[in-house]
């Protein structure tokens, strides 16, 4: 089982520029250099100054072993985008990709709220229907599912090979996931798109 870090910058997006290239610099080598480390992925909007940067580790130890070595440098990327951000913890039953994912893909998240009592159920509905269905999809290169058991949070992740892809996708995956979200008993909160800067994430 993978396990991920996910650290969401809400910023001013007049200066997530310097923050980015701060993240590029430092934040992602540190993270990398860690024992357990599978890579890292950094998507962002930067037309409402946001950047979501992930890590990806081989055992929950390492990823909470991880936040000692980069809670300054992580702190430091929000300070210089005059910006705030949130770090969240999730296992990752879900990691498919089939490509390379490039610089310029789009990313879309789907956040979700589940009884901790149906999270099970959730994984299952994924990774059974949700997981194939997407890699079916004319563009579609990654689908990851990232789940928070005891507190009952979800993302589902779908990587897209450009903008057009991502757009022509939007109608089919709004019906899919309500028809997924149903059946798993889930709750979408929210969903977002976002342009992918860098990924090394591996299994």
């Amino acid at each position: 089982m993978m396990y991920a870090g996910f650290n969401l910058i809400t910023a001013d997006p007049q200066r997530l520029g310097d923050s980015l290239q701060y993240i590029e610099s430092t934040l992602r080598p540190l993270v990398e250099s860690q024992p357990g480390s599978l890579g890292t992925s950094l998507c962002t909007d930067p037309d409402l100054g946001l950047a979501a940067v992930q890590s990806f580790w081989t055992s929950g130890d390492y990823l909470r072993d991880s936040e000692y070595a980069i809670a300054d440098s992580r702190s430091e990327a929000a300070r210089r985008a005059a910006g705030t951000v949130t770090v969240e913890h999730y296992s990752v039953p879900v990691f498919e990709r089939d490509r390379p994912v490039l610089p310029g893909a789009r990313v879309r998240l789907t956040r979700m709220d589940v009884a901790p009592s149906s999270v099970e159920d959730a994984v299952e509905v994924f990774g059974d229907t949700e997981d194939p269905w997407l890699e079916e999809q004319a563009g579609c290169s990654g689908v990851l599912y990232l789940v928070d058991r005891s507190a009952g949070r979800a993302i589902g992740e779908t990587v897209w090979r450009d903008a057009a892809a991502l757009a022509s996708s939007r109608s089919a995956a709004a019906a899919e996931r309500a028809r997924a979200a149903e059946t798993a008993g889930c709750v979408i909160r929210s969903v977002h798109e976002y342009t992918l800067v860098a990924s090394s994430a591996h299994k």
